[in-house]
């Protein structure tokens, strides 16, 4: 996470494609969840062209 997220709030995530790093704007798949900036998250869903909805991922 390069953005915080949480209700009301977009956050930005960094995700490794093609052999290169893109920039995506992350939703919580929980609509109350707040994810802190340098959490590590797993996609659940993307739609396209440039928003993902993250969960954090477990670890």
């Amino acid at each position: 996470m390069t953005g915080k997220i949480g209700p009301g709030l977009v956050g930005e995530v960094m995700i490794p494609i093609r052999g290169g790093v893109e920039a995506f704007y992350a939703h919580p798949v929980v609509p109350q969840d707040e994810i802190p900036v340098g959490a590590i998250v797993r996609v659940v869903e993307y739609h396209p062209p440039r928003t993902v909805y993250v969960a954090p991922a477990l670890i």
